[in-house]
This record gives structure tokens, sequence and C-alpha cells, in this order.
């Protein structure tokens, strides 16, 4: 494994690390002792290759599961075309194939393309809607037809331009779909074509949804595997919490009513449009936010909705030997509508301890919604994934408060657990199910005790409710100033991004400033990278997905500590789960919350040997609060400061020194 991981640096022009070495060995002792591994490695570290080699030797099917495209996308496009060429004359012989594999939903459908949509009464209508929403869909449509016939992919990330809406149109969810053997697109369909190449494929480069719902909720959707890899596994749980919660909305049950009436010959699909007016009722009589209890209207609605989509979907028709495939096809996707509502009205109304039901608010766009989540995913995880197969968790933030605990309790694995180096290993009997586990942290290449100051504003008053204060205000254009722009800010909703901007502009009118919103993200981010006396402002997405080392960043700001929102449905029941469990809710739920978010932020600034930086908190808590010192125990240890003036003095240097 050293010989192959030695062979390949050199091969794509890079030096040992001794981070990416350590985790290498812990790869692959991990794949061969089939102990479960949770390694952070630091920004740098390259531990893409890391996992990679260990992975090549193995001797089964290795899955590689990622939270973000951006990260699937450098595997695939990148990382694995340069290992694979790096090692083709390594001795012995290594299989080498890899594939990626998505949802069904994420491939377009050729059937929904030549033979057309279902209409509301789930008849195939191949006609396009008028205007740009028309247009777009003709223009889809071409694409997955040039994609068909040159060998390509269909895959929703190479499509041109789109939006959610539009994808609708020419693909279709796992219910919808006819299957393989009754599709008459069957041979050339996109998502049976991954499925296959997959199967042939030592690698499968997969992402955390479809790892949850095929080791998880039992769907098989990956080929036979025994070792999982989970890269940012700082968002498994994140992850495998969207891909279990599932939505209901009265106009979704009465469109699988209109779409089942052409098919269903009795008065079920009828019934299933009352039962949709029922709970449009129900949900405008309810309050928005957490259900306690559900109110008896809304729970005798979701009772109703159940058992009319229970009726409806036995009142389908079986096909009729040598029947027309497209009225098959619209009975089949017309059926999948009414029994994906059956399933979630079922888990709705079934008012379970393990699940969490809120209803969300409308919007002019959104009607209001009712949602189900589970209220904690480590169970199932560890039941149905980990003790089946070998998992390697990584990621750059995985210690928060400076141990593995909060991350590998939430995943499903327990610190009693846990190995520790040096010592004996007892093999745990089959009756105790014990999962141990090493926690190993490689470190970072950076030095961040020189390369970055961490600045805590500790003189300026708590954040509020109301948004940002004038001292804060001014503190951000002061740092701003001595930093000539160059600086990402980072905050915690989207009205305090914009009153920042607003503020820099007017003060600042020399620099540039750009605010989340103002265009698509890829554009705002090349426009950063593109004038260095620009700032950028924004909320979530900034905090995990912007890579831009150099002299483009050299301050990065924080509002406030990012904690959870109290009126936050699913994880306010976490926390209150927690302390009705005799924990600290605070400090497991909203704290660990907290220290994550803090810690991807802060990693904004450092993203190569040669960057200097500041990261500024104007949150005083983070200095004076008890759990302070938590936090700031997840972040990468940085030299740090209350002093304004020596953040300001640090910026200007930089900005003086900087090339433009």
């Amino acid at each position: 494994m050293a010989d192959l991981l030695g062979t390949a640096v050199a091969a794509l022009g890079g030096q040992e690390r001794a981070g990416q070495v350590r985790m290498a060995e812990a790869v692959a002792d991990a794949m061969g002792s089939g102990r479960h591994l949770v390694v952070q490695a630091g920004t740098g570290t390259g531990k893409s290759l890391a996992y990679l080699v260990p992975s090549l030797l193995h001797d089964q099917r290795v899955v590689v599961a990622t939270a973000t495209l951006a990260l699937q996308h450098q595997l695939v496009e990148r990382d694995l075309p340069r290992l694979v060429e790096a090692v083709k004359d390594a001795p012995g012989k290594l299989d080498t194939s890899y594939a990626v594999l998505k949802g069904r939903s994420n491939y377009a459908c050729l059937h929904r393309i030549r033979e057309g949509v279902p209409d509301d009464q789930g008849a195939l209508d191949v006609e396009l809607p008028t205007g740009s929403l028309g247009k777009k869909i003709l223009e889809l449509r071409a694409w997955a037809e040039e994609e068909a016939e040159g060998g390509g992919t269909g895959e929703r990330d190479n499509a041109p331009r789109h939006t959610d809406r539009e994808w609708r149109q020419v693909s279709v969810n796992h219910r919808e779909c006819l299957g393989a053997a009754k599709c008459p697109f069957g041979q050339e369909c996109f998502a049976e074509l991954a499925k296959e190449k997959a199967h042939r494929s030592h690698l499968v480069i997969t992402n955390h949804s479809l790892l949850a719902i095929d080791a998880i909720e039992g769907v098989p959707m990956i080929p036979e595997y025994d070792v999982v890899v989970i890269d940012e596994a700082h968002e498994l749980t994140t992850r495998v919490t969207q891909a279990a919660t599932d939505e209901l909305w009265a106009a979704e049950v009465e469109r699988a009513a209109r779409r089942s009436q052409r098919h269903v010959e009795g008065d079920q699909a009828n019934d299933l449009a009352d039962a949709a007016d029922a709970l449009r009722d129900a949900i405008n009589e309810a309050r928005p936010g957490r259900f306690e209890r559900v109110p008896e209207q809304l729970s005798d609605a979701l009772v109703l909705v159940r058992d009319a989509a229970r009726a409806c979907v036995s009142a389908f028709p079986k096909a009729e030997p040598g029947e027309a495939g497209d009225a098959d096809a619209g009975r089949t996707q017309a059926k999948g509508a009414v029994q994906e509502l059956f399933a979630t009205a079922d888990r709705m109304a079934a008012q379970s301890d393990a699940d969490v039901l809120w209803l969300t608010e409308g919007s002019e766009r959104m009607p209001p919604r009712l949602c189900v989540a589970p209220l904690q995913v480590w169970g199932p995880m560890r039941d149905k994934l980990l003790t089946d197969k070998t998992v390697v968790f990584t990621s750059a933030t995985l210690m928060l408060g400076g141990d593995f605990s909060s991350v590998a309790t939430s995943v499903g694995l327990k610190p009693s657990e846990r190995l520790v180096d040096g010592d004996p290993v007892t093999e745990p009997s089959v009756s105790d199910h014990a999962l141990p586990w090493r926690g190993l942290d490689v470190g970072s290449p950076f030095d961040y005790g020189r390369q970055a100051i961490l600045y805590v504003a500790r003189h300026l008053p708590p954040p509020g409710r109301d948004g940002l204060v004038k001292a804060q205000l001014d503190e951000i254009v002061e740092l701003v100033d001595a930093a000539e722009g160059r600086a990402l800010g980072l905050f915690s909703s989207r009205r305090a991004a914009e009153a920042a901007a607003e503020v820099v502009r007017e003060r600042l009118p020399h620099l540039t400033t750009l605010a989340q919103g103002d265009a698509q993200l890829p554009e705002l981010a090349a426009q950063f990278v593109g004038d260095p006396h620009t700032c950028l402002f924004g909320t979530l997405s900034l905090w995990q997905g912007l890579d831009v080392p150099g002299d483009t960043c050299q301050l990065v700001l924080i509002d406030r500590i990012p904690f959870p929102r109290p009126d936050d449905p699913l994880l306010s029941a976490r926390q209150k789960a927690a302390d009705q469990a005799g924990g600290n809710g605070f400090m497991q739920v909203a704290a660990t919350h907290a220290a994550l978010l803090l810690a991807q932020g802060a990693g904004r600034l450092i993203r190569s040997h040669a960057d200097r930086g500041v990261v500024a908190i104007l949150d005083p808590r983070l200095a004076t609060a008890r759990y302070g010192g938590f936090l700031k125990a997840s972040l990468p240890p940085m030299w740090t400061t209350t002093d304004p003036a020596v953040a300001r003095q640090a910026l200007t240097r930089l900005a003086a020194s900087a090339g433009d």
C-alpha cells in the first residue's frame, strides 16, 4: 500500500505527506481488520488518495459516498482518472474499474422524453407547455437524445442549466419507473446502464442519500459491497435525515386523485379528492411549527388520506395482455404517485415517537406542507450499516470540542467502544454487539499558529434577535477597510448578510461588495476571485461550499455563533429528547451543531500553505460563555486575540503585501 501510494503521489507531481501516509495505513488496516475508522484529515492532507489507494488494493468492491456534487466531480473527473493512469504499470493485477451511481431521478428518462409526461388524469401527454418552460424542456429533451446517441450518462449534472420543475418533466422517481423489463427503452435507459456499470466495477462512487436508502431503508440500490468510505462524514447525519424525510400537502393529494380517475372505475379516486379537501382544511386550521400533540382535525385528515390512498391503490386494474405500452405506463406512474402518498400519510398518521412531525409556513410559491423526519438516525445506522459493513468515516472536521465522541455517537458508534492505540484489543463476543472503532487525527500540513489569527470581538454586545447592531456593523466596516476587501462574510441569516453588504457599499464605495442572491453562486465566486478588492457576504452555502485559496480571501467574518434556531422543529425535538434521556440537550445538539458549522466556516480561510489571514468572530460569547471552550476546541489551532487593533493591523500588513 505504501509503495503504491508513493508511486501515485510521485506520478501526480506531489510530495509525500506524513498525514496522508498515516491515514492510508489506517484505512488499509480498517479494511483488513473489519474495524470501523473515524479519521480527521485537515485540508491539504490529500485524503482522497489516502482512501482511494487502499480501496484499489482491497479484494472486494468498495463504495465511496460523498455529501456534495463538487467532491463527487473531483473524484470522478480528476482524482480517479489521474490515479488510474499513475498506477497502470504498478506490479500485480489491480482492478482499477470505477463507476458513478446516483438515484434514479438524477438521470433523464427516455420513456418520459419520448412518450410524454402524465397529465392530471394520468394519461401520457407528449405536448410541450408553452413559453419558457416548454422551450427549456425541449432543450433538455434534445440534450438527452444526444446523450443517448453519443453514449453519454444522461446525468442531471451534465444537463443544460434548468430548474427542479423543468427537470421533473424529463425524469422519474423509482415509484414512477416502469422497470427495465416493461419499458420499451429499458435497454438504453441511463439509470439501468449506470447500475450495470456499477456491477462491473471495483469502486462505486455514490452519495450519502443513496447509501442511506440502500443500507438503512433496505431498498437495494448499490451492488453488493463490504466496505464503504464516507467522505464529508460531518454531513452524514444531515443527509441521512433528509433522505428519510417525507412531505405532504393538499395539492399533491388532489393531483394524485386526478391522475387516478382515468384508471380507477369506482369511487376511490373521488374519495381521495375528498380526503385532499379535508387535509387542506385541517392544515389551514393548524399552527405552523412542531406538533407536540397532533390536533384532532389534522390527525383525522391524515387517517382519511391514508385510508383513501390505500383503497385507491387496490382499485387500480392490472395490465391486460397485449395492452398498449402507453396506457400501461400512464397507469403505472399514476399508481406510483398514490403509493407514495399512502406511504407518507401512513407514516404521519402513525404519530410514532421515533418521528417528528411539523407544519411549514406557506409562501406565495409553496403552500404549507406537513413534514415528518426521524428523531434520530444513529440507531438505524448502527443496526443496518455498521453491523453489516466496515465503514471509514473521514472529513476535515470530525473532532468537536477536541474529541471524536460527538460525531461518533451521532453516526451510531459508542465512545466506550473506541480502541485506544497501544492497548490490546479484546474481540467482542457476538452477543454483546459491540462495534470496535478507532479514532485518528492525522493533523494538517498547514501551520495554523503562524498562518491564521482567530479574533474574537469580546468588546461587542451579545447578538440579539433583531439582526446586526450598529457596533457590529462598525466593526465589519473597519475590518473590511483594513483588508482592502478580500473578505468573505458568513452570516446567520440572509437579512444580516444583506444589511452588512448595504452598509459596506455605502461607507466603502471604492470596494466591490457582493451579496448572495445578487447572482448565481458560481458567478459570485468567480467575481470574488477575479477582483481582490471584493467582499462576498452570504449564508449557509458559503459556510461549507467555497474554496478560494490565495490572496482573494484574507478575512473571514462570522457574525454570530451559528446555533440552530430555537424554533427549528427537528433540532429542538432532538434537544428535548436528549434532556429527557438525562443528557445535556444544549451541548449534545445545539452546541455540537454550532461547533460543526463554526469549524467549517473558519476552514474557508486557510486552503494552501501560502494562505494568511484573520477569522473574525463578532460574537463575544465565544470568549465569555462556558460553552466557548468547547467551540474554540473545535476550530483549527489559530493564534488568538480579542484586541481589535491587533486584527486590523494584521489585515493591513497582509493587504499591503498582497499582489493585485
